[in-house]
């Protein structure tokens, strides 16, 4: 059975399966069930992946569960064979719902298997002192009713206030360095001790609790706290995802040990066992060796709904230099002298290559293997682009502190139909605007109009072999500036172009994504994946592949040839609101209304990075141009830096005051753009940012850097609007800023 589950098995493994007595085929064989129950990780045992431990309530739980659903749907064979894996006595079966009630068992059986929790007490072990044995945090569970139940009555109600208090009295009369570290445990202890009360309904004493400390708690968790406020009653807690959240993902604390063993040392002397059961139950403590951290550099990670991220959740290898451009001769222009061909040879890669080490054609040791990933095969007509690309690039502008870039401005007037999306093509040709009326509309921003493939009829009297037959298709009668793409029955809120302009994506609240053609500006394919509304979408820089993100809490990786999706990134807590692939296309970072920046590897949907640090929903995200860096821009108006590779937060930019839509980095990396709601675009010296940091700056041992407030430094221009939120910006291959919005009066 191992062979057939995947699992090697070495020849120790095989001659212990094989010594197994012949069982009778019903799981009789008790001496075997004893073997099993006692067996060590390395017996053969353990040889399945789905074999738990025997005496872990937790996974019994999960077991029973499994095996209800196995037996209601009639799949006896398959159960038997589960039971006899994990070890547990043969009545189990019967007790979850055989055909008909054995002798014994005091009645009917019941056909749906009766209540999990009164089986769990008939086969595992009792916990001391009759206590419910604690689940695990984020384990699957058989029903919401055992969630709540966790919520079990500790203790008199009317001494929860008095815990706190004694907790909160000591905390503040530790030593400076203890006291902002040990603070961080307020908030989440507040929320578990007020849901417990309102659990067991001590709804007066409930509400004087919160009352009397929601006062005390940060300012960023204002709107927490005041989702939290509606829960009064137990019949309000049911299905709600604000109580899920924190009851089935543990609340993540970074701690020195110090730290750790002073909060420690005062439960275990107060013998305060209710507040140590929630620490130990609700509360991950990642604790580290060293100097505790300050107020200011917690304040930097803190904020988001699952507390900070792990250490060890930053740790995997992660692959973030540059595919290597395939070689392609620049032809030279008759009108460019031979003094310029010579300076624009060297020019010849994707600009995206300027930075370090990008003249070389070796490979770049951070950068995955060109095959990690399948990626479609270049086009001739994707040489012919990549060529004016290059083009392009050998008369870009050279950005600086003391060179900044023209900004030009497109304003949508009279757009009453309501602006909530907007996309440029990488060549600026073509501008397309997502609209509440459930419309996408694109426009070209050039002189030449936007024409429709001709019919069927008319293509077939084309002489095909002629030079100009791309242009011979298209029908002039069509020709016009715009074009209105009907199809949604919802506000569209994300849409891009494929790189090759011959494509694009929307995705809308109508839960679906569409890919339009855009030489017949008809939607080919209707996506349907997520079930509620699908915030954003994305291209890939290479196409082919595209990311969507919705209130379904999921991210999920496309192809445009399959109307399935490839993988799906499950990890967030609250609304994934905005996608972006890495320039690599290996990696696809995703933000969400949960606080967290998550980075996901693209080839095994593993989660790589954990960025925590934003105090409101992330709405803008960006990429370096060279891979290394990450900007994110969220409600809280502030634009945070990260770097990749390490896994930490490099830099904090302060300016704006409301959410922040777009960030873009020009074409060098030299410039960061942000555009904000508070109908400003703003210019960061980013090559600056980076280069300030050192690498000692890094302390892999606690995870954290001192972060330097230089962001009056690194302002180099404000640019305000009359009246028009920046909901979009984009460098052009010669490294102007365009941006977009819908004009407010």
């Amino acid at each position: 059975m191992a062979a057939v589950q995947g699992n090697m098995v070495d020849a120790k493994d095989e001659a212990d399966i094989k010594a197994e007595p012949v069982s009778d085929g019903f799981g009789n064989n008790h001496a075997n069930d004893a073997r099993l129950l006692s067996a060590s990780p390395g017996s053969s045992a353990a040889a399945g992946n789905s074999k738990p431990a025997a005496g872990a309530p937790e996974d019994q739980q999960t077991l029973l569960a499994v095996l209800q659903f196995l037996r209601k749907n009639k799949l006896s064979e398959s159960a038997e064979i589960l039971r006899r894996e994990a070890g547990l006595p043969e009545e189990v079966l019967d007790l979850k719902g055989g055909d008909s009630a054995g002798p014994g068992q005091g009645g009917s059986a019941d056909t749906d298997g009766g209540d999990a929790s009164s089986l769990l007490s008939r086969v595992t072990v009792s916990t001391p002192g009759g206590a419910k044995a604690p689940t695990k945090a984020g384990e699957d569970q058989p029903d919401v009713n055992v969630v709540l139940s966790a919520y079990s009555q500790q203790g008199d109600p009317a001494l929860y206030e008095v815990y706190y208090s004694g907790l909160k009295k000591f905390i503040e009369s530790v030593l400076d360095c203890h006291r902002a570290e040990l603070s961080q445990v307020f908030y989440p202890l507040f929320v578990h001790m007020y849901l417990e009360l309102v659990y067991n309904n001590h709804e007066s004493v409930a509400k004087a609790f919160f009352e009397k400390f929601s006062g005390d708690q940060e300012c960023y968790y204002e709107e927490d706290l005041r989702v939290l406020s509606s829960l009064t009653k137990k019949a309000h807690m049911r299905g709600n995802e604000t109580l899920l959240d924190f009851r089935t993902s543990k609340f993540v604390l970074r701690i020195s040990r110090d730290s750790y063993q002073l909060l420690k040392r005062h439960l275990q002397e107060r013998q305060n066992n209710q507040i140590w059961n929630i620490i130990q139950e609700h509360l991950y403590i990642d604790i580290f060796d060293g100097m505790p951290r300050s107020k200011s550099q917690i304040d930097a990670m803190s904020g988001s709904l699952p507390g900070e991220a792990k250490r060890e959740a930053n740790k995997a290898k992660v692959y973030y230099g540059l595919l290597k451009e395939p070689e392609i001769e620049l032809p030279l222009d008759d009108e460019d002298e031979e003094a310029e061909n010579e300076e624009g040879k060297p020019k010849k890669k994707k600009p995206k290559k300027d930075s370090t080490g990008s003249k070389s054609k070796k490979q770049d040791p951070n950068a995955p293997s060109q095959t990690r990933i399948p990626l479609p095969e270049l086009k001739d007509s994707d040489k012919l682009d990549k060529i004016m690309y290059m083009k392009e690039a050998t008369k870009r502008i050279r950005l600086a502190p003391d060179n900044l870039p023209s900004i030009c401005f497109y304003t949508f007037l009279n757009a009453y139909q309501g602006l909530t999306a907007v996309d440029v093509t990488d060549d600026s040709s073509l501008i397309a605007g997502g609209f509440a009326d459930s419309t996408v509309r694109v426009w070209s921003v050039t002189p030449k109009k936007l024409r429709k493939v001709k019919t069927a009829a008319d293509l077939n009297l084309i002489d095909k072999e002629s030079d100009d037959v791309l242009e011979r298709i298209m029908d002039d009668k069509t020709a016009s500036e715009s074009k209105c793409l009907y199809g949604h029955s919802g506000p569209v809120y994300g849409i891009s172009f494929s790189p090759d302009r011959t494509y694009l994506l929307s995705s809308s609240e109508d839960g679906t994504v569409r890919l339009w053609s855009l030489l017949t500006f008809t939607c080919l394919v209707g996506y349907k994946g997520h079930n509620y509304p699908v915030w954003d979408t994305q291209f890939s820089p290479y196409g082919y592949y595209f990311v969507s993100g919705g209130h379904d809490r999921v991210a999920r990786l496309w192809a445009t040839d399959h109307h399935q999706p490839l993988r799906m990134f499950a990890g967030h807590l609250a609304d994934v609101t905005c996608t972006r692939f890495h320039p690599n296309a290996n990696y696809v970072a995703t933000g969400s209304s949960d606080r967290t920046i998550r980075l996901w590897d693209v080839l095994n949907g593993n989660c790589a990075r954990i960025f925590t640090g934003h105090k409101g929903p992330i709405h803008a995200l960006a990429f370096s141009p060279n891979g290394k860096f990450l900007a994110s821009g969220a409600t809280d108006g502030r634009v945070l830096l990260w770097d990749i590779g390490h896994g930490l937060m490099v830099g904090e930019l302060k300016g704006h005051t409301d959410t922040i839509y777009s960030l873009r980095f020009s074409r060098d990396g030299e410039i960061l753009a942000s555009g904000s709601m508070d109908n400003t675009v703003r210019l960061w010296d980013a090559m600056k940012a980076f280069d300030d940091l050192e690498t000692d700056d890094f302390t892999t041992a606690t995870g954290h850097i001192h972060l330097q407030d230089n962001s009056q430094e690194l302002l180099l221009g404000t640019y305000m609007t009359k009246s028009t939120p920046v909901i979009h910006l984009h460098f052009t291959r010669r490294n102007l800023l365009l941006a977009a919005g819908a004009y407010n009066p």
